[in-house]
């Protein structure tokens, strides 16, 4: 028995010995990647704080420095009406993700809880609409709203990314997660479909609905192409306007650490969104894409 209960120690000690050798190499490669991964936002940082003299003046870029400065933050606000800019795309974000949300959700309970006639192959020519490329898409908006004479105005930038086929697909699939019993309950109660919907599916899939938002606050305050080929008037810049002015007006070419403090101030809303609600998305994308 004694020579068995050694050679069962002496088992459980090289598995352990092995589970920790798996876990210093994968935690290894996690923080290597990690460093690669964020290197970039560091070196950003770094270069908005650096003086225009002290880092013109390094022939070999240094990974740090001794004299940090807020100068560079303000002359980025100064070379172009950056605030104003950046007033824009709040607005410009906000209006279009609230619009968007109210026309994906009435979508998505519509394809998931109404029956009517057709309904699976109009679902399916929805699906098919994420086939078509989005340069054809843009075309085909620009001279819609180049039509309806809306250049140059915010209803002109909102319109076009009012609605998400993904993003309805993604809530329908979360919405058919909910019990059907519970809709039939609701129904015998004489619950209308809208009170059934804020009441009960609304609560419910929070999770993905948090994340919907997040995800199209980014999309929103990353647009770059949509706001450039529409807009061509200041009073409708939004913050990626302002980043190609500073850099068309030569500023961002000679003045590199006031370019990457402009980055800074555009990018930091960003941040803090995705590191307070990093949870979230991932639970929402998670729960969205597993069904039964």
């Amino acid at each position: 028995m004694s020579a068995n209960s050694n050679e069962i120690n002496k088992i459980e000690k090289s598995e352990k010995i092995k589970e920790i050798i798996k876990k210093v190499i994968i935690y290894l490669f996690l923080g290597i990647w990690a460093l690669i991964v964020l290197f970039p936002f560091y070196w950003m940082i770094l270069t908005s704080v650096k003086s225009y003299g002290s880092y013109n003046s390094e022939f070999i870029p240094k990974l740090y420095t001794l004299s940090p400065t807020l100068q560079n933050y303000f002359d980025a606000f100064t070379a172009v009406p950056l605030a104003r800019y950046f007033f824009n795309t709040v607005i410009f974000t906000v209006v279009t993700t609230a619009m968007m949300m109210i026309v994906i959700i009435l979508a998505a309970y519509a394809f998931a809880r109404i029956d009517f006639k057709g309904k699976n192959l109009v679902f399916a020519f929805f699906l098919s609409l994420m086939m078509i490329p989005n340069e054809l898409v843009i075309i085909t908006n620009f001279v819609t709203i180049t039509n309806l004479d809306l250049r140059n105005t915010f209803m002109g930038l909102i319109l076009p990314s009012v609605t998400s086929i993904f993003y309805i697909y993604l809530l329908k699939e979360n919405f058919e997660e909910i019990p059907e019993e519970l809709y039939k309950a609701a129904k015998v109660d004489g619950t209308s479909d809208f009170r059934y919907l804020y009441k009960v599916m609304l609560p419910i899939s929070q999770p993905t609905l948090v994340t919907i938002t997040i995800l199209k606050v980014i999309e929103c305050w990353n647009s770059y192409v949509w706001p450039r080929l529409i807009t061509d008037d200041a009073n409708y810049f939004l913050v990626s306007n302002g980043i190609q002015e500073i850099r068309e007006n030569g500023f961002g070419r000679e003045n590199i650490p006031a370019m990457m403090a402009a980055v800074v101030v555009i990018s930091l809303p960003l941040m803090i969104i995705f590191l307070i609600f990093h949870k979230k998305i991932m639970a929402g994308v998670s729960r969205g894409g597993t069904k039964g």
